[in-house]
């Protein structure tokens, strides 16, 4: 929870450090070469995404000896209409150790993140958080195990 909030910290700090107070100064009737020869009818085509939706977003282990991996796999589709991109894929603990899809997944395909908690040092109850950014509408998704450890 500390290192999230620190992240966050450092973003912030980084955000308004690269603004650095300067206002983007524009000159008069300049035209952007790049928006020269673009047709209107084209925007819709432009701003379409793709889009991640998970079979389930979480998964109970249930009761588990402590020592024991646990694996499970998180089955997602792009339900939109262009690729998505897994741009990153990180659990919140060093327990946890997600392996997924590098290839871009083409709208209407599947893709999987493989989540492997090792249950050595966590006796109790567990939950675990697995962040996934990518390109699609919904950046930053997650998914979760939870579980109970015993002795």
């Amino acid at each position: 929870m500390k290192l999230r909030q620190l992240g966050i910290g450092l973003a912030t700090v980084v955000f308004f450090a690269a603004c650095n107070n300067q206002q983007k100064t524009e000159e008069p009737n300049k035209v952007d070469p790049t928006e020269m020869n673009t047709p209107a009818e084209n925007t819709e085509v432009l701003s379409g995404k793709g889009k991640i939706e998970f079979e389930a977003d979480a998964f109970d282990f249930g009761t588990v000896k402590e020592g024991e991996v646990v694996n499970h796999v998180f089955k997602f589709k792009n339900t939109g209409d262009e690729p998505v991109i897994l741009a990153a894929v990180s659990a919140s603990c060093g327990c946890t150790t997600p392996n997924y899809t590098k290839d871009p997944i083409l709208p209407g395909k599947e893709g999987e993140i493989k989540v492997s908690f090792n249950s050595q040092g966590q006796v109790g109850s567990q939950q675990k958080i697995v962040t996934v950014s990518s390109n699609a509408t919904n950046k930053v998704t997650t998914v979760q195990i939870k579980g109970t450890v015993e002795k």
